[in-house]
């Protein structure tokens, strides 16, 4: 059997790089009985019909790591990318991406594109999410500003490149490695949002080591996977103030002498990620109730 990486995986077909070349596989059905669906990014063993050069998925290694959404193996680090305008950032996906990615257990870093467009609102964004605990790059693909650090930071990993529609996601990737010639969307005048342009999730190779994921913009993510009393350790600077409230089960709403909600009046803990982690939590308790 031959050791392979699945690239891409399109109508039930998988396309799996090894050494020498990537191979169309499909997937064998003890897979679909074991209800085990392949994973752009899962290592594989495959063998090859020597008639007509196609392959079969014969096992699956054993994951590192699994995304849900989006759907990618083995990713050990995540660069969740937002625009500081055009359009607007939303925060509370932001924070989403990120909770998603911390249940992962994955190395975050944030990064926020189009700085050109707004330098003051940058600096009022880096502050938030470096007192959070992440790292923050800052790029301009138009004034290429940024490029030589985001390509150290790709270097050697496995990423997932994630964040809406819009932001530029395929454009700092085309700016790092020109011959990747992604397809890069405009913002509809209308709403100020991106138009969808990557349509399926991708791994791609990058020449001076390492690999991307470039996936498809999300409007929303669901968190139903995530437990009530687990979304407060997802939020890296909370962990610190966790077991200091009054009451053991304090899930930092309205309870009286709240360790994190102090932190948040000192403004140890920023308002905003507080905010994001109340609604976060509001929508995972309701999802529970049905």
């Amino acid at each position: 059997m031959i050791d392979g990486i699945i690239t891409k995986g399109i109508g039930g077909f998988y396309y799996v790089k090894t050494d020498e070349v990537i191979y169309e596989c499909r997937a064998r059905g003890k897979f679909r009985k074991e209800q085990i669906t392949p994973l752009v990014g899962d290592k594989v063993k495959i063998t090859i019909d020597s008639s007509t050069k196609q392959g079969v998925i014969e096992e699956i290694i054993k994951r590192d790591t699994e995304f849900i959404r989006p759907p990618v193996a083995n990713v050990n680090q995540a660069i969740i990318v937002f625009a500081v305008k055009k359009p607007d950032p939303n925060l509370v996906l932001l924070d989403r991406f990120l909770v998603m990615a911390e249940n992962e257990d994955v190395d975050v870093v944030v990064c926020f594109n189009k700085i050109d467009l707004d330098e003051k609102y940058l600096l009022e964004l880096k502050k938030i999410y470096t007192c959070a605990g992440y790292p923050v790059v800052s790029t301009s693909v138009k004034n290429k500003i940024g490029i030589d650090t985001f390509k150290d930071i790709l270097r050697d990993k496995i990423t997932v490149f994630a964040g809406p529609s819009g932001v530029g996601k395929s454009s700092l990737l085309n700016e790092t490695q020109p011959n990747l010639a992604l397809k890069t969307g405009e913002i509809s005048e209308k709403n100020k949002r991106g138009k969808h342009t990557t349509r399926h999730v991708e791994l791609l190779e990058l020449d001076f080591g390492g690999w991307v994921l470039d996936t498809p913009g999300f409007s929303s993510l669901n968190l139903d996977f995530i437990e009530e009393d687990q979304l407060q350790f997802l939020f890296r600077e909370f962990v610190p103030y966790i077991g200091s409230c009054k009451f053991s089960g304090c899930k930092h709403l309205n309870e009286p002498k709240c360790a994190i909600k102090e932190a948040v009046l000192h403004n140890t803990i920023n308002k905003s990620r507080y905010e994001s982690y109340i609604q976060l939590l509001k929508e995972i308790n309701q999802k529970r109730r049905y």
